[in-house]
Parts: C-alpha cells; structure tokens; sequence
C-alpha cells in the first residue's frame, strides 16, 4: 500500500533469507512454530492509516457506550456467565478487510471485533524479526501511540501482571502446549515471567486457586485469560475441578464475559460505511434474494466455525436458533500485495488495551494475515506462497 516500500522489499527479498527467518523464529521460539508465517510484512500509508483508525474510533464509540453495554448484557449465555465482570473490557480486537468500493476507493471493512487477548507478546517480535533480516524503512512503525521496544512491554506488564508477583499470574489456556499460539505464551512468559497453565491442572479449594510448579502449589491472584467456552464446552475429555464460572477469589485480565459482549453479537448495532450491513436472522424481514452476496455467521464460535459463505436459502432454514446467527453483507477483499508470483488479499487486526488511566481504548499494535485463495483462512491458501500472518508497517 505503500508502492516505494513495496518494490524495495521485493527487489531485495530472497528465498533463502526467508529460510533463514523462520529459522530463527523457530530457535528463539524454543520450538516448531505450526502455523504458516507470511514472506512479508504489510506496508500500510498515511492516507490508508487515516482511515482505519476513523473506523476505529467510530466502532469504539458504539461497543463502548452506556447505551450498547446495557444492551449487551443480554449476549452472555446464562450457563456461561461468570461472575466478578470488571466495569469495561481490558482489551479489543477489530479486524478488517481491505476492499475497494464502488468508487474504486480502497477502505478497511469491520469483518468481526472480539474483546478477548491476541498475540500480544508475538506480533511485536514478529516485527522485529523482520526488522532484522529485511528491508523494512524506519519511518514506518508496528506500534502506536508512540511505544516504543521497552514502553511496549511495560505496557503488556501493567495490563497482565499489574500489582501482582508474576508467579502468581497465569495464562490460562487449554492444553496450552498443544495450540498453534503457544508461541505467543512462550513469548508472554519470556516478558513477564507469567506461566501458561492448562486449565485441567487448575486446583479448585473453596474460593482459591492454585496450580502446581516444581513440587509447590502456589496460589493464582490473576487469570490472564485465553480459554474459549466454546473450545472449552466441547472438551469432555478434559476433567477441570475450574470451569471459569465458579464464583472465586481471582482477578481477570479480559474477564470471559466481554468475549460474548463484544462480538459478533455487536455487528449488528454498528452503522458505518466501515461496517458491512449486518442483521440479527430474527430480525430479518425478508430474505434477500441475492443471498450469494450475503454470509451467514454463528454468533459464538471463533476462528471462522460454523461460518457459511455461500448462503442458501436452505442454510437458512436449517437454523434452529435464528437470534444465535447474523446474516451480514459479503465484503470482497481487494488484493493490493504484489507478490512475484501474483497478488494478496490482506486482513488487518487492530489491537486495543483499555487501562484504569485511559478515558478510552488505545491501539497498541497490530496483526496481519495475507491470502490468495477465496478466504484468509489456511484451508483456503494450502500450498501457496506468501500467505500467512504477518504484521503492519504503519507509516509515519
């Protein structure tokens, strides 16, 4: 998106670079990182940055008013509530689409907002990496409001650990070791000396937790949650003596009730022309007939689960649940990377911390994905070249 940085990255971009790269994620990740890593950053200009963050902030506005959060209450399913909420959401994630209009205008298109932890620890390494085995200018930057290497990570440690001793923080997953994240909870123990724990090893004793670490039970003051209920329900191998609702004595980084609040349950209360048009399947009228440009998504599921692109009328009448679904506005993805051997669509993650001293959410950093298939996801982008996640170079 910025053409000079473009054909300067690619001119000097080699193979075996690349290789070289992935090696050292890999040596410094203490592991095989599982999922795919994209040959290159995303350049994003001024004009395209101006844009973004005006969708940001019009998106923030609604999700983070009195009004919507009084309406939201009604998105957390009562057999998942869990008790102790905080007053807002410690953090938020917006991600967009870059499409092209009918005007031929390229503009970011809200796909799905989450107020659950991404890759925090991950993605400004990432950066870095491609800092140093890349052309990446200096005038562009992967993190805002000014932070910089260190102020970033005192930010992650004032959000995450706060007052606590960081033994006594957890990062609470399932089978943490098993997920295609764990680099990004090797990278938040690294940081901040906080341990990843599997949520079947969590010990349950009246209103206190605990888990175990070299012979000592040692107590949890904090929960550093990356659990998904909807992970989490489908698991009846896991025997957990903590199912997140219990009511205990335990403090919440992102507390598990703002992943229903604010979600896709929040789409269709956004109007903006950064927000495709979105309905609650209830609340639809009348089916439309180009349903062709139209997908049908459930409203708590992750990582695309259960998501229909190609809508029928058929998918629609098989839904036992309508108000458990939204039917939203196809966007189509401008491909604006240009790769040797075509180009790429990409997909931008904004990402948010919203601490006791801020007025409002502030972006912190980013993520990126790239594709060449239908979709972003890996089921549509097998045996292609670059694709992958990635991080945005914003210029300055």
């Amino acid at each position: 998106m910025v053409q000079l940085f473009r054909n300067q990255y690619n001119a000097s971009f080699t193979e075996e670079r690349y290789q070289q790269f992935l090696a050292q994620l890999n040596k410094e990740a203490g592991y095989h990182i599982s999922f795919r890593i994209a040959e290159t950053p995303l350049f994003v200009s001024k004009e395209f940055s101006n844009k973004i963050f005006e969708a940001c902030d019009q998106i923030l506005e609604t999700v983070t008013s009195q009004k919507y959060l009084a309406q939201s209450l009604k998105a957390i399913p009562p057999k998942l509530f869990v008790p102790h909420e905080d007053a807002r959401p410690s953090t938020i994630a917006l991600d967009f689409a870059v499409c092209k209009n009918e005007a031929g205008e390229i503009l970011p298109q809200l796909i799905e907002l989450q107020a659950f932890p991404s890759l925090f620890g991950y993605q400004h390494w990432l950066a870095n990496k491609y800092r140093e085995f890349f052309d990446v200018p200096e005038n562009c930057n992967d993190l805002f409001n000014g932070l910089n290497n260190e102020t970033y990570i005192q930010k992650l440690r004032a959000w995450i650990v706060a007052d606590k001793n960081p033994e006594n923080v957890v990062l609470l997953e399932i089978e943490p070791e098993k997920q295609k994240t764990r680099v990004d909870f090797e990278l938040t123990k690294q940081y901040l000396g906080v341990e990843y724990v599997c949520i079947s090893k969590v010990i349950l004793e009246g209103r206190k937790l605990f888990y175990e670490k070299d012979g000592r039970k040692i107590p949890i003051h904090r929960i550093y949650n990356r659990v998904i209920f909807d992970e989490l329900t489908k698991r009846n191998d896991l025997h957990c003596a903590f199912n997140l609702t219990e009511d205990v004595d335990v403090e919440w980084v992102s507390h598990p009730n703002w992943f229903f609040r604010i979600s896709k349950f929040s789409l269709p209360f956004l109007k903006s022309r950064y927000v495709p048009q979105t309905q609650f399947l209830n609340e639809v009228e009348t089916i439309p007939d180009d349903l062709e440009n139209y997908v049908l998504k459930p409203l708590f599921s992750f990582s695309g689960v259960g998501v229909i692109f190609d809508v029928t009328k058929e998918d629609i009448d098989k839904v036992e649940d309508s108000s458990n679904y939204i039917l939203m506005k196809k966007v189509n993805y401008e491909p604006i990377i240009k790769s040797p051997d075509g180009l790429v669509k990409t997909e931008i993650r904004m990402l948010f911390l919203w601490l006791n001293e801020n007025e409002k959410p502030q972006p912190v950093t980013n993520l990126v994905r790239l594709s060449k298939g239908k979709m972003i996801g890996v089921d549509y982008n097998k045996n292609k070249t670059w694709v992958g996640g990635s991080i945005g170079f914003f210029e300055k």
